[in-house]
């Protein structure tokens, strides 16, 4: 059972919309949710949060949809948002309080290791603690109720790299007895290649893309060469960007055409965000 299905999920929000979404967050793993800016990833974590409805389809969640389980469906989920949700006026070990009573399965010594290892002091006041500081505290207290599933929006926006990979490490324990799963919705795709199994690519409201990493890595070639090159090859390449320096595009391993490449041209291994952006540029 997959932890989390969007099913014919459409909805409008001004003159956005987004369009018949079909896709699932699998159980046990890690899945990446990526787009560029303003594609509907915010709007879908939203959506998975039973914050914002669709306008036709639903939203299942560990094989449930929402109706009057809201409540055990949400204890069941920890979230971090790039957003500051919290009472700045508190201290931490106040604000703690305040969200340890909604779950019945918080874990007070698992949520104060957490503190001590991130040098987070209990009786700080939460509008003193620095931007990573606050992101610190917020998935030691997502962790700490210890959920069946852990969504993330931008977590890491802003962060410093230590502390990023620092919580890609935490992710990558967090699932590692199979039975917990990770949404991580990102604009830094770097952290994604690191720990993701899954990618669900959202652009201009479409799904354009949901499965594994390695295969949606696997699907092109990042080409290289002369600009005088490409003028004469036909290639079906995506998204070509040229300099003074030559050419960069994608070639889909589909289209059988990286025998007709010669020794000027070079073939590599995209990264995602090599994906991102000429898939961007190309449709």
């Amino acid at each position: 059972m997959a932890a989390v299905e969007f099913r014919e999920f459409t909805k409008q929000n001004g003159d956005f919309r987004l369009h018949d979404l079909n896709f699932r967050v699998e159980r046990g793993y890690i899945t990446g949710l990526i787009g560029p800016n303003g594609s509907g990833k915010t709007t879908l974590i939203r959506s998975l949060m039973n914050l914002i409805r669709p306008d036709r389809g639903e939203v299942v969640v560990f094989g449930q949809s929402y109706g009057e389980r809201e409540r055990e469906i949400k204890r069941r989920i920890g979230f971090v948002y790039d957003e500051d949700y919290f009472y700045n006026h508190l201290t931490v070990g106040e604000m703690k309080k305040i969200v340890a009573a909604f779950y019945p399965t918080w874990n007070e010594a698992s949520f104060l290791r957490y503190l001590r290892d991130f040098g987070i002091p209990l009786r700080r006041k939460i509008r003193d603690l620095s931007k990573g500081m606050k992101t610190k505290f917020a998935l030691s207290a997502a962790l700490a109720h210890e959920p069946e599933l852990l969504v993330m929006d931008e977590p890491t926006s802003g962060l410093d790299p230590v502390f990023r990979r620092e919580v890609l490490s935490i992710l990558s324990e967090y699932i590692g007895n199979g039975e917990r799963t990770v949404l991580f919705s990102t604009h830094i795709s770097a952290d994604l290649e690191r720990i993701a199994d899954y990618i669900v690519y959202i652009r201009d409201g479409r799904l354009h893309y949901s499965g594994s990493k390695e295969e949606l890595l696997d699907e092109y070639w990042l080409v290289k060469g002369p600009t005088e090159w490409l003028q004469d090859a036909g290639l079906p390449l995506i998204g070509v960007q040229q300099t003074s320096l030559g050419f960069e595009g994608l070639l889909p391993k589909s289209s059988g055409a990286a025998g007709r490449l010669d020794h000027q041209v070079m073939l590599e291994k995209p990264s995602l965000d090599d994906i991102l952006v000429f898939t961007k540029e190309g449709m």
